[in-house]
């Protein structure tokens, strides 16, 4: 017997914010529900009252259409900050397979990430898909779940020769090569200098104590990139 695919989780999704929208722009379930099949979604305005008392939450289609008809920004509606690349991408208004179009990546490669949480392209493709989704750099390690992966990576150039973990960190973090290698460079510089004992740490040593991944954001966000920190 072959295994259903797993259902789709709801898109985040805040009743008020959506009552709170429709009453400011004065607007009636009705009109809403009319606003809506302009964008291709027809269904009563029962469903919209529906949403707004939380009895149920709108489709990714649903959710959309119903920004647009409320004239605000999806991600106004979700009462809570993106926090997955399915949230990031609808909170942009786009299916899955403009997102995958628009990263150079296959509709499949595409849904897989989203299923499992875990993105695996490349430092062109991860560009990509930061600027598709409009993620920042530190939430984009974050939900495509390879903070451990930079975690090691930072370990090792503390270790090791930071040359070497140019081309591994810049598939996580993508951004020109010499503003990584800059940062690489001075990371490592300061997580080497020494401590003496009985002596106050110098402004290096105080840095160095920080976690690997908060000093690195620091020291990267000085540099100007064309994605933000």
């Amino acid at each position: 017997m072959r295994r259903r695919p797993p259902a789709p989780t709801p898109v985040p999704f805040s009743p008020t914010a959506a009552r709170a929208h429709r009453a400011g722009l004065g607007l009636t379930p009705d009109q809403v529900a009319e606003g809506m099949a302009a964008h291709g979604i027809r269904l009563l305005p029962s469903h919209v009252i529906g949403w707004e008392t939380g009895e149920f939450r709108p489709s990714e289609e649903e959710f959309i259409a119903l920004a647009r008809a409320l004239w605000c920004p999806p991600a106004q509606l979700m009462g809570t900050a993106p926090a997955t690349l399915r949230d990031f991408r609808v909170a942009r208004e786009l299916t899955q397979d403009q997102a995958a179009h628009r990263i150079g990546v296959t509709l499949r490669a595409y849904e897989q990430a989203e299923l499992a949480g875990k993105w695996g392209g490349d430092a062109g493709q991860t560009h990509a898909l930061a600027h598709a989704l409009g993620i920042g750099l530190r939430m984009l390690v974050r939900v495509t779940h390879r903070q451990d992966e930079l975690d090691r990576c930072l370990r090792q150039c503390v270790d090791g020769r930071w040359q070497s973990q140019v081309k591994p960190v810049a598939r996580l973090v993508p951004v020109p090569r010499p503003v990584l290698e800059e940062t690489l460079a001075e990371f490592q510089g300061e997580y080497l200098v020494p401590m003496h004992w009985g002596s106050s740490p110098a402004p290096a040593d105080q840095q160095s104590a920080k976690p690997h991944a908060q000093r690195f954001w620091e020291l990267l966000s000085r540099h100007r990139t064309d994605i933000p920190v």
